[in-house]
């Protein structure tokens, strides 16, 4: 295993960075050394010793760590890593939901010298083979006795593999090297310190600790390297961007619930409460099934994420709510959200200035917002933000019209997550607000109007792709900038825009990253009467996909025709259909094709990575993509662009 750790940490000392350090200075960030994990947490310790670091329902009743006992915990688990024999640079791949397990898993495994690697819990086993396998596993942690079950299968097929841990419930099975939660930690309950010490003493902040694992438009995963630097870094620019007071001053609670495998839940939920002395509350596995508000309403967050999808979701719970009022209750609720939009984009026209409050407003609070935030346990949540994926200006609208306004975050986990923020004194609609302290923004090759690929620089730049040098350079240039693949612009005041992407990666309302080539190339192997798929699903709540079937060409234009090929007509004989024409078969016309198309469908569904992976809804359309009709470009490659453009209406249909 090829592991890069730079000889100083990346540009620290460049004319750039003196200029990037008195911007820092301008914002009121303390200059502060470089630090590891370790250092971090002690520092924690030592400022918050007895203030809860985590929370948990354990049936009924509440519990709590502070983060003397977190720490104290954080080593046991370290030193029982070492004792199963994980080695320096090797993994610790961790699967299930969040909980202070997976948590304390983590950080353990960098303390013991590993890399703590998370594992998305709606893997398929191969998934989890490839990941356990790349970064070759010493351990890997499973929540319950489902996802064991998918470790178990693909356990012969992961070499380096030593012992797997089951954090909740009992053992359903004995085998060598399986140990249950309490039995994990007992084992390194009375090791000596010494060598866990010695680890811990040799690490630099420029060394890789974690590897966040995400899909590029091959399919294969990549294990992004991120530093105890880009870590410990990223966790202090945030806290001063976002104004984030210590516990010893107001303690910060957010809830955790979003997969602890994205950088970004990870900086939430672990290193920015670890720098403040926050608290992280657990949320039960089915909180995107409906328990989350439930949650909420006990925790009672400071701050909270979510993806679009989440706001959307409480968009309808709470329009369906006000379309059972009566209809006084109505009346106000729409005079209120007229007021809450107007004040709120006065707000923003002002650049976040807060000015004088109307008496209407204040009405509108006292009868309408209050109760609205208290409904969803956010009333005393200061900062509200969305990411992962873009969210639409219309769920912007709403929850600006009850005063809520969501503060977008841009950044991906190769800048180890946030690199662009939206906040009270930076807020527009529909931007990504400005660039965090430290770090640097450009346009890489505007056209006319200024969009071009985003490029970022600064600390929080990850080290690299594990063991892909060449895809590395790709991401990497000479400089230190990071080509995102995103295109975007700034406004004439600094706000980011992003506009598209110039990667075919589509990301979900969801926010889950998803490579289409794969799935459509499954999709064509599984249906040979398919000409070209194209898979759809950016910024949506499920996948769907468009379908043309093999039809004759017109010789000299290349423009396809109605009558099918020789062997699509064969094949549809085969499944017991008389179709000859393309027209007898889109739109679902002939019942034995549509049958056959689903099972194929439904075949590369049961090889989906997850749920958020599966094609919910399809169609055949009239015709064949080509070169002539616009949809395929000279080298024969899909332009999706004008393909969603061209089919709007029916891509349309399957979100109504």
């Amino acid at each position: 295993m090829s592991i890069p750790i730079a000889k100083k940490p990346r540009l620290w000392t460049s004319k750039v960075n003196e200029e990037v350090t008195l911007r820092m200075a301008g914002s009121g960030m303390a200059a502060e050394p470089p630090l590891t994990v370790h250092q971090m947490l002690t520092s924690a310790v030592e400022r918050f010793g007895n203030v809860t670091a985590l929370g948990w329902k354990d049936g009924e009743q509440q519990k709590v760590l502070n983060y003397r006992d977190y720490y104290c915990d954080c080593r046991t688990a370290a030193k029982s890593f070492l004792k199963l024999g994980l080695e320096r640079y090797h993994g610790v791949g961790i699967l299930g939901f969040n909980s202070p397990e997976w948590v304390i898993s983590d950080i353990a495994a960098i303390l013991a010298g590993g890399f703590s690697v998370g594992i998305y819990t709606t893997n398929s086993p191969e998934a989890c083979q490839y990941v356990a396998d790349n970064c070759k596993a010493n351990v890997i942690v499973v929540e319950n006795h489902k996802q064991l079950q998918k470790i178990l299968q693909v356990q012969d097929q992961l070499p380096h593999l030593k012992a797997i841990i089951q954090y909740k419930d009992t053992l359903e099975e004995e085998r060598p090297n399986l140990y249950t939660w309490a039995e994990f930690m007992e084992l390194g309950r009375d090791e000596p310190d010494a060598p866990l010490n010695d680890i811990i003493a040799s690490q630099k902040p420029n060394q890789c600790c974690t590897l966040i694992y995400t899909s590029g438009t091959t399919g294969k995963p990549k294990g992004v390297m991120l530093s105890h630097d880009n870590l410990t870094w990223s966790a202090l620019t945030q806290k001063y961007h976002v104004h984030l007071p210590d516990a010893t001053e107001a303690q910060q609670i957010v809830v955790s619930y979003l997969p602890l495998s994205h950088i970004a839940a990870q900086m939430i939920d672990i290193w920015v409460p670890m720098k403040v002395g926050g608290a992280t509350y657990f949320a039960q596995p089915d909180a995107l099934q409906g328990s989350l508000v439930i949650t909420l309403k006990e925790v009672r967050p400071t701050f909270f994420m979510g993806v679009p999808r989440v706001w959307e979701k409480m968009q309808e719970n709470l329009k369906a709510a006000g379309a059972q009022s009566s209809v006084v209750r109505r009346k106000v609720a729409t005079w209120a959200k007229d007021v809450g939009l107007y004040t709120n984009l006065n707000k923003t026209d002002q650049n976040g200035a807060v000015g004088h409050e109307s008496l209407s407003y204040r009405i509108a609070k006292m009868l309408v917002f209050k109760k609205v935030r208290k409904a969803l346990g956010l009333d005393h949540c200061f900062r509200c933000y969305t990411g992962a994926a873009p969210i639409t200006r219309d769920t912007q609208q709403f929850f600006l019209s009850l005063d809520i306004p969501l503060y977008d975050v841009y950044g991906m986990s190769e800048v180890t997550g946030p690199h662009s923020i939206s906040k009270p004194d930076a807020f527009r609609l529909t931007s990504c607000g400005k660039v965090i302290p430290g770090c640097k923004t450009k346009i890489h090759n505007p056209d006319e109007e200024g969009i071009g690929e985003i490029c970022s620089w600064g600390r929080h730049i990850f080290m690299g792709y594990l063991n892909m040098p060449e895809m590395t350079k790709e991401t990497i240039d000479a400089d230190g900038w990071l080509h995102s693949g995103d295109l975007g612009k700034h406004d004439e005041d600094g706000y980011l825009f992003i506009t598209g992407r110039i990667k075919d990666l589509i990301i979900t309302a969801g926010g889950e990253n998803i490579p289409p080539v794969p799935i459509e190339d499954a999709v064509k192997k599984a249906i040979p009467l398919i000409s070209n798929a194209m898979l759809i699903g950016d910024y949506r709540r499920f996948l769907s996909m468009l379908l043309t079937i093999k039809c004759q060409v017109e010789g000299e234009t290349g423009t396809p025709e109605d009558e099918l090929t020789p062997e699509a007509i064969e094949l549809c004989k085969q499944l017991g259909s008389e179709s000859t024409r393309v027209s007898e078969i889109s739109a679902g016309r002939d019942c034995a094709v549509h049958a056959a198309i689903q099972e194929g469908i439904n075949k590369v569904n049961e090889n989906a990575t997850s749920n958020a992976h599966r094609i919910q809804k399809w169609i055949v359309l009239d015709h064949d993509f080509s070169i002539n009709g616009g949809e395929l470009g000279p080298t024969m490659k899909l332009k999706r662009s004008v393909v969603m453009k061209m089919y709007k209406d029916q891509i349309e249909n399957f979100y109504k």
